[in-house]
């Protein structure tokens, strides 16, 4: 399971890291992994609420566009990918079953309203009861407090869930929700058995040196 955050791919948008993990995703599946992608919106998606809140729209309203805007950079990948991926975005659980039985690789956004790409990935880890997720966010891994506005901010190697929400700024969903893993997926999480680890997603390899089981970021324990 790889989730891609928005924050890499999408703020700005990159096309040539995009087709960067392109062929790690093909590397993957050469491999012999089974894989679902889910890719998040990034500042498009945030922009997007922005405006749907400003003009009055309900926040599962919100989180209906900002679903599309995942959709749109899920597609670049699955365009690229060709028939090496399912050839639809999948908008269900039982979309990403089909997609697993026809190509073993799916490539999707968002799922439904409340429900964040963190935790859409959250969903697919424990449907699949995959082995491992990896999210390739912006930041080296978690830290104690958020690097971004802390200097002396200091990076954890390895963590339990548990311990995870020790550092969470924000404990429930809400539109446009931006930390390092979404609260409600951690919830998820707490169920399934796969190994997670956070990398630095702009270097695309941290994901197969993850999935290798080297150290690298962040890892965390289902414990």
């Amino acid at each position: 399971m790889l989730r891609i955050g928005g924050s890499v791919v999408a703020s700005p948008i990159n096309p040539e890291l995009i087709a960067q993990y392109v062929d790690v995703l093909k590397k993957l599946k050469k491999q012999g992994h089974t894989l679902v992608v889910v890719v998040g919106g990034g500042e498009l998606a945030r922009e997007l609420i922005g405006v749907a809140k400003k003009i009055g729209l309900k926040e599962s309203e919100q989180d209906e566009i900002a679903i599309s805007a995942s959709r749109i950079f899920a597609q670049f990948f699955l365009k690229k990918l060709g028939k090496m991926v399912c050839s639809e975005i999948p908008a269900s659980l039982k979309d990403v079953r089909n997609c697993l039985a026809e190509r073993q690789m799916a490539v999707m956004g968002g799922l439904k309203p409340g429900m964040t790409t963190d935790s859409v990935a959250a969903l697919v880890t424990k449907e699949i009861k995959a082995d491992i997720l990896v999210k390739a966010t912006n930041q080296d891994g978690i830290f104690n407090k958020d690097p971004t506005k802390y200097p002396d901010a200091v990076k954890i190697d390895h963590l339990t869930i548990k311990e995870l929400s020790n550092v969470f700024s924000e404990t429930k969903h809400k539109a446009g929700i931006h930390q390092i893993i979404d609260p409600e997926a951690v919830k998820i999480l707490r169920s399934c058995e796969a190994k997670i680890v956070v990398v630095k997603g702009f270097d695309p390899n941290n994901v197969l040196l993850a999935v290798e089981g080297k150290q690298v970021g962040t890892l965390i324990d289902i414990m």
